[in-house]
């Protein structure tokens, strides 16, 4: 099959181009002018690809165009494929019919963690000796692509619920079937896409919908929103973990302020000690669901902890970006208030002794709407120092009492002052952060 990806430049959209051309199909696609990591990623994956929507890219036409969610209507290609009457399809459908469907496939969904804890899964799983397939939204630390076809039965996908196309407005994961779901957390997001919590509840719902009975379901027991889903119908075993000890449960025990040593409770199993490179309350969360799925794929707790050793995190998870005597360097992509606070919790408890000074783009279409509103500059409180980077962001930062910068070169310099002799700096950002951290490395160095 010809395929032509539109949009070949989103992490999704990447991760089905690598896996389309490894299953024998050619594969073209077009984006707008793309940038490192991802133009590094697809020039290795022996992808090549168009610059720009022009409609010219279409002939000779392809057996099939997917569209990513990022085209819409009057986009001139969308609509060169529509006149035409070409076929075309979603990425997430035709990717649970063509490469999901004769697969087990363990999908992670959640308004955070999915990356991490898809990458900690996928590496249990390899650790293993199961050799999964794998599709992670970010390029993941173990491995030198961030999809893989795999040659075992397992497939790890990162289930994201934002929307499908410009034609289906459903969630992504509902078109992947899991055999196994993880349910990590569920706040308000994507304000651009769903009016309230209760509409991405109502997606999750969907997802379970899709689920075979006999497939099992590891939900987070400490999220309410999630127990509200369950409510609306499940048909699959459920299972069920939290950040602390319970009965029948998936339990966490921290072993060190900073989770660089913590203890896995097992319901079937002896409790065991992980003891990695990574820290914070939220990964070591990520950790236990990942141990919790791989031993439903028959990896022993005690070897998926073993495998927890040597984890390396996918890009931009609490990355080291520059280390001396007197300042280190952080970058992260956190971009909603309880992921925000998770990492300065977890630099706080890393570095107790140290000042912490936190920059955070507005860059998420809910940042820049400002739905978030207080519960920002709450989230930013647990560092010594705040600043906003608000050059697309304006609605949350006119709510902000934090000091605030739209000009790169403004906000560069006032960090640099807020940092002074000696600090901890993270950046946060789920956007290219105008190239800000790696002149921030250049500064400090």
């Amino acid at each position: 099959m010809k395929l032509f990806i539109a949009g070949i430049g989103g992490t999704l959209m990447a991760g089905v181009a690598q896996l389309a051309r490894a299953a024998g199909h050619a594969v073209d696609g077009c984006d707008n002018p793309l940038y490192p990591p991802v133009s590094d990623l697809l020039a290795e994956s022996g992808l090549t690809w168009r610059t720009g929507y022009d409609p010219d890219h279409l002939s000779p036409a392809p057996d099939c165009v997917l569209f990513g969610n990022a085209l819409s209507r009057g986009n001139p290609l969308v609509e060169a494929v529509l006149d035409r009457r070409l076929p075309y399809d979603s990425a997430p459908a035709w990717l649970g019919r063509h490469i999901l469907r004769d697969r087990q496939v363990l999908a992670v969904a959640g308004t955070h963690g999915k990356t991490t804890t898809s990458a900690m899964l996928a590496w249990i799983l390899q650790a293993g000796g199961l050799e999964p397939g794998f599709l992670i939204g970010g390029r993941p630390g173990n491995f030198d692509e961030s999809a893989r076809l795999g040659t075992g039965r397992h497939f790890v996908i990162e289930a994201d619920e934002y929307d499908t196309a410009f034609f289906d407005k459903r969630a992504k994961f509902v078109h992947y079937a899991p055999d196994l779901a993880i349910l990590h957390n569920l706040e308000f997001d994507h304000a651009d896409i769903y009016p309230n919590r209760r509409a991405i509840e109502r997606q999750f719902a969907h997802l379970l919908r899709t689920m075979p009975g006999r497939a099992t379901v590891l939900v987070n027991r400490s999220e309410p929103a999630l127990r509200s889903v369950l409510r609306q119908g499940c048909w699959s075993r459920v299972v069920g973990y939290a950040p602390r000890p319970g009965r029948g449960i998936w339990g966490l025990r921290a072993l060190s302020p900073d989770y660089q040593a913590f203890q896995i409770d097992c319901p079937d199993a002896p409790p065991v000690r992980v003891e990695w490179p990574e820290f914070g309350r939220h990964n070591a969360l990520n950790a236990l669901a990942a141990v919790a799925a791989a031993s439903e794929c028959g990896v022993a707790p005690a070897e998926a902890a073993a495998a927890l050793g040597e984890f390396v995190p996918a890009a931009r998870r609490l990355q080291i970006l520059h280390a001396d005597d007197r300042h280190r360097l952080y970058s992260d992509f956190a971009h909603h208030p309880s992921a925000i606070a998770a990492v300065l919790e977890a630099l706080r408890a890393r570095h107790p002794e140290r000042r912490l000074v936190a920059g955070l783009d507005l860059a998420s279409n809910s940042m820049r709407a400002g739905v978030h509103g207080p519960r920002v500059d709450a989230a930013l409180d647990g560092a010594d120092h705040a600043l906003l980077y608000t050059r697309l962001g304006e609605a949350q930062a006119a709510q902000s009492r934090h000091a605030t910068a739209a000009d790169a070169e403004a906000f560069i310099q006032q960090l640099i002052e807020l940092a002074g002799d000696s600090a901890i700096i993270v950046l946060m950002s789920n956007g290219g952060f105008d190239g800000i951290p790696g002149r921030v490395v250049e500064r400090l160095a």
